[in-house]
């Protein structure tokens, strides 16, 4: 069992249960055809995969066009889906792999533009005693700035992985799923790409403080 599972609310697992029955009959509707039971997988992600390909792409309209490519691509090829997985984790595969044609057929490396007030919280939540160092970063909207510059550092396998995990909020196994990559790849890259983003934020901590405790951007998830 995850460590997700574990700490749910059991409403919230009832209420988990549903949606995935609930998607399953969508799913298995649109495959017969249903143009509005695919209508409602449209909408109850058309924001969570608009925001995955922003989060990659960094440009508004890629991004719309992009989120509608996915699901255009998603509805042609449904018959291909078995529902070995969920179909959100099928979706960000499409539309990751979308993102990343995107960026390599413009030549441009971008990065993730993310909510300052959930990456600062996710970025000293180990650490809330802790203060930034008041001479360097005035303000929460200056240290978002900062914390957008370091992710524009990463490589674009990190800032993906960043957006499925920090944002999304997925699981090792379903980010596995969406990346075509085992458990133990996920696992390392996410490491490695937390610890670019500590060592890039270290000079904003304060003095004498270890980056690799201080930034620790969630708790570790299964």
């Amino acid at each position: 069992m995850s460590a997700e599972s574990k700490t749910m609310d059991p409403d919230e697992k009832i209420e988990k249960t549903r949606q995935k029955a609930q998607e399953k009959t969508w799913v298995e509707r649109a495959q017969s055809g249903d143009q509005e039971a695919f209508r409602c997988l449209v909408e109850r992600y058309q924001r969570r995969v608009y925001a995955v390909a922003y989060g990659i792409v960094r440009n508004h309209d890629d991004a719309w066009d992009i989120a509608q490519e996915s699901f255009v691509k998603a509805y042609r090829n449904l018959g291909r889906f078995q529902g070995k997985s969920g179909f959100y984790t099928w979706i960000y595969r499409i539309t990751y792999n979308l993102c990343i044609d995107s960026m390599r057929s413009k030549g441009r490396r971008s990065f993730v533009e993310i909510d300052s007030n959930r990456m600062l919280e996710a970025a000293v939540a180990e650490e809330a005693p802790r203060q930034t160092h008041p001479s360097r970063v005035a303000d929460q909207k200056e240290l978002g700035k900062i914390i957008q510059t370091a992710l524009s550092q990463l490589s674009e396998k990190h800032r993906a992985i960043i957006v499925l995990r920090e944002i999304e909020e997925l699981s090792y196994e379903e980010i596995a799923d969406v990346l075509k990559v085992s458990k133990g790849t996920v696992m390392s890259r996410l490491f490695h790409a937390r610890r670019k983003l500590q060592e890039l934020l270290a000079p904003y901590v304060e003095d004498g403080t270890s980056p690799a405790a201080s930034f620790q951007l969630s708790p570790q998830r299964s």
